[in-house]
């Protein structure tokens, strides 16, 4: 199975039909990160919100520790 006849597809897919979320519009590794725990028990719409409110509380790891 040659993997440019699976990536394509799937990419032209994704490009179409990618849900719009805010950990996606920067690739920052702390936002990355953050999302990722976030989401690791819960439910994607109920992390969209608290997300960003998060990151006004807590922009970055030096913040976490106050």
């Amino acid at each position: 199975m040659n993997m440019k006849n699976i990536v394509s597809p799937l990419l032209n897919w994704y490009g179409q039909n990618a849900r719009d979320l805010p950990w996606r519009h920067n690739r920052n590794p702390y936002r990355v990160w953050i999302s990722e725990i976030m989401l690791q028990q819960t439910r994607v719409e109920a992390v969209k919100g608290y997300f960003s409110r998060f990151l006004k509380a807590a922009p970055d790891i030096p913040s976490l520790a106050v």
